[in-house]
Formats: structure tokens, sequence, C-alpha cells
């Protein structure tokens, strides 16, 4: 069914890879497509615990491919197919409007998505890369937004991301100047939660999930990535509230009467799957 990625799904890991790598895999439309395609695919498998978003060859994502920018140059607005034979709607258990446009999607979806950021990334896949969940990069990939430079804005979410995962002094000089930083720079800025050596990162990625797959509920990691974007903008009461309703279901649960058995009896704990409709 993909042309333009990867998707494979490796014992409870699924890793998807963008597939262009004589572009470095610049996006296209369909690109996109089969990627939102591949992550309902994992929502709705038992067996996967989480995802690892990369690149094939030397970069993880250079942008929206230049050809789909000169046509929207001269057209002078955004252009597109729609893929209809690949439509999806992965995520977004609550019907959130806050996760529906662009690459906010990732944030509404039930599992974790890691981006390992195996060379250049650089403008809409820097957006991709902002809005996944971790950020897992070798020391010697390559960061630039390349906005300003193209005379466009922050564009994607970037501009409530950005600041949000490393403050908003170091977003404003990231996007005005479009600079290039490597993976230790962004590890220092608080963008990249994990510097690898090089070619390690999707491997360090896939054991981290396959490790907390091993000691966490998957019900668990979902209601907690709920909370965590759901209650960002929250005012503290609404977000304590509803984080009280919630841990009175999780006490009534399988996954709290398993969690303390396999601690007294002292052995790995049998979770419940998640279950997609």
């Amino acid at each position: 069914m993909y042309e333009e990625i990867i998707y494979e799904v490796d014992d409870s890991v699924a890793v998807i890879t963008m597939n262009r790598p004589e572009t470095l895999n610049a996006l296209t439309d369909r690109t996109q497509a089969e990627i939102r395609h591949a992550l309902d695919q994992s929502e709705r498998n038992e067996d996967v615990i989480g995802n690892v978003l990369t690149g094939a060859g030397r970069g993880f994502c250079s942008g929206v491919d230049m050809n789909a920018l000169g046509a929207m140059s001269e057209a002078g607005r955004r252009l597109g197919d729609s893929y209809a034979e690949l439509a999806a709607d992965p995520g977004n258990p609550d019907s959130d409007p806050n996760f529906e446009i662009g690459a906010a999607y990732f944030l509404g979806l039930r599992k974790p998505l890691i981006a390992a950021i195996n060379g250049a990334c650089a403008g809409l896949g820097f957006s991709y890369a902002v809005f996944c969940d971790l950020r897992f990069a070798d020391r010697t990939a390559r960061f630039v937004t390349s906005f300003s430079q193209r005379g466009l804005i922050a564009e994607h979410g970037t501009s409530w991301m950005l600041p949000r995962l490393i403050g908003p002094a170091n977003a404003l000089d990231i996007l005005w100047t479009g600079r290039r930083f490597d993976g230790e720079e962004g590890g220092r800025l608080g963008l990249v939660n994990r510097v690898c050596e090089p070619g390690e990162c999707v491997n360090d990625a896939v054991e981290y999930l396959r490790e907390i797959g091993r000691t966490a509920a998957p019900n668990s990691l979902m209601m907690m990535k709920r909370q965590i974007y759901r209650h960002l903008n929250a005012e503290l009461r609404p977000a304590m509230l509803e984080s009280n309703d919630w841990m009175d279901e999780s006490l009534a649960r399988g996954d709290f009467k398993e969690g303390v058995a396999s601690f007294v009896e002292r052995r790995a704990p049998n979770f419940a799957r998640l279950k997609v409709d």
C-alpha cells in the first residue's frame, strides 16, 4: 500500500520510515497521508506499544518537497491531493478540536510517538519532530527551520509548540535566524531528549519503547499523554478536577490490581492492551 514510507512492526514497536532518501525525505502530500494512515494502523494494533518516526538514508526530513513548494509559489496558495484511499483518523479519542489540524494530530494519538532524527531536519520536517512526544537525535543531526529565509512565518503550529519546549527566547532565536544547529545543541536547548551516537537514534528509541512496554500499562501511557496535552493550557483547578476523576476511574481498573499484585509478587506485570474500535 505504501509508496513513500516503510512501515514495520517488530516486538511491540512500530517504526515508520520516510523513504525518499534522494530528496532527504522531503514530504509530499502522499508521504503525509501515508504517515497518518500508518499511525492509524498502529492505533488499532493491540500489540503495538508505541511508534518511532524516522527517515531513510542521510536525513530525517528536509521539509516540503521543492516541486510542491514551487507550485505553491506560482499559485500563491496551498495545493494538494487528499489521497482519499489513504483516509485515516488516528487517535483523538476525545474529539478535541485542538488535535485536528496539521501535525497536531500527533498529540492526540493514544500511543507514544518518538522522532528518531538521524540527519537533516528542516522546515515541515522540523515541525513534525516538534510535535512528536519525544525526540531522540544523533549528535551529528542538523536542525534548521528555514521559514524566514523563504519569506514565510513560523508555520504548521511551530510557534505554539516550540516555545513550550525550549522557551520563547530560544524559539525566537531559532526562528528568526534560521541558523543550523546539531543534535548536541538540541540537547542543551531541551529540544532533544536523548542525544545518540551517529546511527543509533532509531535503535535507542525502539529500546526505550520496548522498556516502557515491559513495565508500564498501555492505558496509563495513553491517559498520561491526554493529561499532559489537554492540561497544557488549562487552569489548575479544572486540570486537578479532571485528573481526580480519571484517577478514580483508574483505581477501579484491572490494571491497578495487576500493578499492585505484580509488585507484591515481584514479577513482571501483565497489563491489558489498548483496544480501539
